[in-house]
């Protein structure tokens, strides 16, 4: 995927829920609550057991109607098994150059952690579709703006302290999407099978995406 297109998917998705499932089921399940909520954007984590069998129930559940991905890719294999399950992007928590060689070489887009200045130059050398500021709670938005001064043209997807009642300020700061985990998709919320909760928050986060983007937040 070429970095056009790959912006063109974040942006279109606006808010990714990062899901850290108890199971492959309990993700598939979040997923559908997420949907009928107004969030398309889904990271399933390899954090989460049988990923790529969630992966795989998803993109045959919802194809092209999700803007699909994988997280906490930390190896080549785990790489290439996400994208053979479905996933159009990958997530890595860092930056490793053996690893970014790998998940581009899958051919979907490919999203880089990083938090330092200096992490950010190495992600955007290795070629890093967009860089994922993480944990960006360390920070907040300020920092991103900060970010955002020697860095005008990186692509940023904050993930980590992103909640519903800021989303704007986020997109302010200059991020192309936010990466939401716990504040919008919980592991107790799964695992207890609290699904019109998780519908329940993902309209909060799809309204206030929605609304900051009428304010001309983005």
């Amino acid at each position: 995927m070429n970095r056009t297109s790959a912006l063109a998917a974040l942006r279109a998705a606006g808010v990714v829920a990062v899901l850290r499932a108890p199971s492959a089921d309990r993700a598939v399940r979040a997923v559908d609550a997420l949907v009928a909520g107004g969030i398309t954007g889904i990271e399933i984590t390899y954090s989460t057991p049988d990923a790529a069998d969630a992966i795989r129930e998803i993109d045959r559940r919802y194809g092209a109607g999700v803007q699909l991905g994988a997280g906490t890719v930390r190896t080549a294999s785990q790489a290439k098994e996400a994208v053979a399950a479905g996933a159009r992007f990958l997530v890595s928590p860092g930056t490793d150059p053996s690893l970014a060689e790998a998940m581009l070489d899958t051919g979907a887009a490919a999203f880089f952690g990083a938090l330092t200045p200096s992490e950010v130059i190495t992600a955007v050398r290795l070629g890093a579709h967009a860089v994922k500021v993480f944990p960006a709670s360390l920070g907040g938005p300020g920092y991103l703006a900060s970010l955002r001064g020697p860095f005008p043209d990186v692509p940023f997807m904050p993930t980590g302290g992103v909640r519903a009642d800021n989303i704007g300020h986020w997109l302010r700061s200059g991020a192309v999407a936010v990466g939401a985990g716990s504040e919008l998709c919980s592991a107790s919320a799964m695992a207890a099978g609290r699904w019109d909760e998780i519908e329940y928050a993902a309209r909060q986060f799809a309204d206030a995406f929605t609304q900051a983007i009428t304010e001309g937040r983005r």
